[in-house]
Formats: C-alpha cells, structure tokens, sequence
C-alpha cells in the first residue's frame, strides 16, 4: 500500500485530503504541529504529533515508516509559528541560517531539509485537484457592473499585498479598498473590515505571483462564507485554478440565502 505523510496545520483541509486518501487506499501519516488541530485528525490510527522545531525527529519519524512523500496542509498561522516553538539542533542550526523570519522563509528551508533526507514534498491540491476554484459564478446571485469595478481594484491590491508577503485578502466597498490582510488572517480581517465600511463589501483572495503549490494553496470555505455574512458583504472572489474552494455545495446554498455571489475569477 502506498504511503503518505501530511504535516497537518489548523484548519478542515487536512480532513479532506484523509478521505480522498482513503477512497484511494493510501495509507496515511498525520503529523500534527499545533494542539488547535482538528479533533478528527487527532483520532486517526497513525496520528502523531511534534513541535514545529523538531525537525530532525519530523525527519527520522518518516523515514523510519519508510515514507518518502510528505504533503503540508492546513493552516499555520503567522502570530503562533514562533511561539512556544522547541527546537531540537537541526531545527537551531536551520533557524540560525534563516535571512529572515517570514513564515514562507521557514517552510522553503524545511522543504529543503526534507528534500536533502530524501523526502519530497508534494503539492497540495495532490488528491484535492477537484476542489480548486473555477473561472465562473456559482451562485445564482451575480455581481452587479459596479461590483466589477471593485473586484478589479480588489484583485490589484490582493496581489500587491501578497507579494510583499503580508497577506493574500482585501475587503473592498464602492471601488474602494477598506481592509488589507495583515498578520490577524482572514477572518478577522473580514471582521475589521465590516467595522470600518459595514454592509456591502466584496472579500477578494488571490494567490501570490509566485505561488508553490507545495507550501500554501490559499482556500475559501464554509467559515469564510459565515464570516462574510456575519458583516453583510455581498460577494466573495476567488482566484480560479489557484486556490481551493472547500465545502463547495454547502457554501454556495448558505451564500444563496443570504444574498451572496462567489465568483472564481481567472487572473
């Protein structure tokens, strides 16, 4: 049976990658970095669970289970990956060469760890690929001629935004910009932005320029949908064939009773 090793981050998505997998009969090794992971996950026959520092023991456990393909799923967030983090020497050795301290910087050099042992990092949408965004609306509710207008300003600060590395959502409301993703994520950067323009806003989340498959597919899903609700927007757009649309007819008939377009849009 082939095997497979996910290091699981917070988040849904590593659930969904499991059941794939065992539609597929791959056996699975989940390796949690955070307490905060899914109670799912937790439960699995093979779950185990290290500190994002310990990156030789993360090493030696895979080989040893003679696992030479790893995906990286779920969410890491900025404000917790250097907190509480216990290095063990090749994880002090690893952070010690770092030029800087970006959450992009710290997974390339695991990547290339892994790479150095023998253990290749696969994409993200590996057995996911019929959940990423495609360039059309889904819901029945549309978004209007000036909606457009705004996406477009969206989509061009998302992606000025997502080079620097800050963040890969804007909150947009009549043709203007009124909340950028920072080190807070998603959520509540949508929160912020209903308190700074209320109703009618458009949530656009794009990839960055350059974006590896392997580290970080950008996802909308069913709490995204809920969030945007929460504050009255009436659209969210996503980039098609980069990034994940998760709980997909569940969200989509939320989004239709509450007045809100999706809309996958080819960049």
């Amino acid at each position: 049976m082939k095997k497979i090793g996910i290091i699981v981050g917070n988040g849904k998505l590593p659930l969904y990658f499991l059941e794939e997998a065992e539609k597929q009969q791959i056996d699975v090794f989940p390796l949690g970095l955070f307490d905060s992971i899914d109670e799912g996950i937790k439960l699995h026959k093979n779950f185990i669970t290290f500190n994002i520092g310990e990156v030789g023991s993360i090493i030696k456990y895979f080989l040893l289970n003679n696992i030479n393909e790893i995906v990286m799923l779920g969410k890491v967030e900025k404000d917790i990956i250097f907190k509480d983090i216990k290095l063990d020497r090749f994880g002090e050795e690893l952070l010690r060469r770092l030029p800087d301290r970006k959450d992009e910087t710290l997974l390339f050099a695991i990547i290339a760890f892994f790479r150095l042992n023998g253990i290749k990092v696969l994409p993200q949408n590996y057995l996911l690929k019929s959940f990423m965004f495609k360039a059309e609306c889904y819901t029945n509710i549309k978004p209007t001629a000036e909606d457009m207008k705004s996406i477009k300003i969206g989509i061009e600060a998302a992606k000025a935004l997502s080079e620097v590395d800050a963040g890969q959502t804007v909150v947009c409301k009549d043709s203007s910009v009124v909340a950028l993703e920072g080190i807070e994520g998603t959520d509540k950067t949508i929160e912020r932005a209903g308190e700074l323009a209320g109703s009618g806003t458009i949530i656009v989340k794009m990839s960055r320029p350059q974006q590896d498959m392997r580290v970080d597919i950008p996802a909308v899903g069913i709490e995204t949908i809920k969030r945007a609700i929460e504050i009255g927007a009436k659209g969210i757009v996503g980039e098609a064939g980069r990034m994940l649309f998760l709980n997909r007819d569940e969200a989509i008939k939320l989004a239709e009773e509450n007045s809100l377009f999706i809309l996958g849009v080819k960049v």
